[in-house]
């Protein structure tokens, strides 16, 4: 049977090995001075340290018995005397040296470790898996070789720099966005209390001092585009094909898009009886949704694949419930026009629309889906422009169906505001 702390005489080491074996009630068995054998209902066996602290008894585990001997468990109820004959509550103490040994290890988390935990929280939220390979592509190509396996709270700004300075003024776009990336990184560690003060990757007043900007690294290099007065000509020779490549691309030229979205149109994004064809935001690369108007020739297109649809998507790619590879527009443009890519229509676009029409820049700049910097701008024009932009849409698509023997001549519009 076990005894009550009251009857517990002032001596010690009562227990022994054998007895503490042997002993199958439950109850607590003192072996002295503040220590206790405790046996459950259920026979387990376990050590406890028993003390009073202003007028409250308070019980201290110290381990079972499995695990802690009956010499270990008097050395550590040694300790926890100490501590009290110290004024100390040793439960208290036990507590704070844990919470300091995981804050010590938490902070000893690596920058990889630390990466790869902001990668599968922002999953969900990124617009597409292209976006994520990216971010693990150059973490892993420029930056876990220099500071991946170091504690993310040991990363300073002579680390960062040693990351982004080797290739800062050679690729300053993707040294640009690695440094971003780091920054996000080390901020997702701050708020988990993995590390403390600035953020050593900042760029506005820090790295700023310490790196040229990208404008005095190297003009920025814009998509090659195909001047516009040559556009008839390269439209009749791509409706002249019969592929689902050739109908993607003239849909995506026809509408101003981006490679992504048109490539990726889906069914149930298109209107035709309202003409639109609604992008939802994580499609779009400024998170917004965006209504695109649709011209009598782009419906045409549209009219066409579905005739043939397979899928989901509109522009079904080689593999069942795929859109076209990503590629596939690229490869078609660079065989008809060596040196011109997708993306430069978008420019062949702005600067037909700018020099031959008298479209307003901001109904001009709403149709390619850019943000308005102006703030005014802004605040006044709170719409979409929808029908302003149907107009432009189907200005730019009679242009592009021009004989491509035809004179370009200036598309003067009068001026809608």
């Amino acid at each position: 049977m076990g005894w009550g702390a009251s009857e517990v005489a002032r001596v010690t080491h009562r227990l022994t090995a054998i007895k503490v074996a042997n002993l199958k009630a439950k109850g607590l068995y003192p072996d002295g001075a503040g220590l206790y054998l405790r046996i459950t209902i259920s026979g387990t066996k376990s050590w406890l340290f028993r003390f009073s602290r202003y007028g409250t008894t308070r019980d201290m585990g110290l381990g079972p018995i499995a695990a802690v001997s009956l010499a270990r468990a008097r050395e550590l109820a040694a300790e926890a005397r100490r501590e009290r004959l110290d004024g100390a509550d040793p439960i208290e103490t036990r507590k704070t040296k844990r919470a300091s040994q995981s804050l010590a290890e938490a902070r000893g988390t690596t920058f990889r470790s630390c990466a790869e935990q902001l990668m599968a929280s922002q999953k969900a939220g990124w617009r597409n898996t292209k976006h994520r390979r990216q971010w693990q592509s150059t973490l892993s190509t420029y930056v876990y070789p220099v500071i991946g396996d170091l504690p993310v709270g040991a990363i300073d700004t002579t680390l960062v720099m040693n990351v982004l300075a080797p290739f800062w003024t050679v690729k300053p776009q993707t040294a640009s966005r690695v440094r971003g990336r780091i920054e996000a990184v080390l901020d997702w560690a701050k708020v988990r209390g993995l590390r403390e003060g600035q953020n050593p990757a900042q760029w506005r007043g820090h790295l700023n001092h310490l790196l040229p900007t990208r404008a005095k690294v190297r003009r920025i290099r814009h998509h090659p585009a195909l001047p516009y007065a040559e556009l008839p000509t390269f439209m009749a020779e791509i409706r002249c094909e019969s592929s689902i490549i050739a109908r993607a691309l003239e849909f995506v030229i026809l509408t101003a898009a981006r490679t992504g979205e048109g490539r990726g149109a889906r069914w149930d994004e298109i209107d035709l009886k309202q003409c639109i064809w609604i992008v939802p935001g994580e499609r779009m690369k400024s998170g917004r949704e965006h209504r695109v108007p649709l011209s009598p020739r782009a419906v045409e297109v549209l009219a066409a694949m579905a005739e043939v649809r397979q899928s989901e998507f509109v522009f079904g790619g080689m593999k069942q419930g795929r859109p076209l590879w990503e590629k596939s527009l690229l490869n078609l443009v660079r065989v008809m026009r060596p040196g011109v890519t997708v993306h430069g229509f978008r420019s062949t676009f702005r600067d037909w629309a700018a020099e031959t029409t008298s479209f307003p820049n901001h109904v001009i700049e709403m149709a390619l889906a850019h943000s308005v910097s102006d703030a005014v701008e802004a605040a006044y024009r709170r719409g979409d422009l929808l029908e302003k932009r149907r107009k432009l849409m189907e200005a730019w698509a009679t242009y592009c169906g021009r004989p491509a023997s035809a004179e370009v001549v200036v598309l003067k519009q009068r001026r809608t505001t």
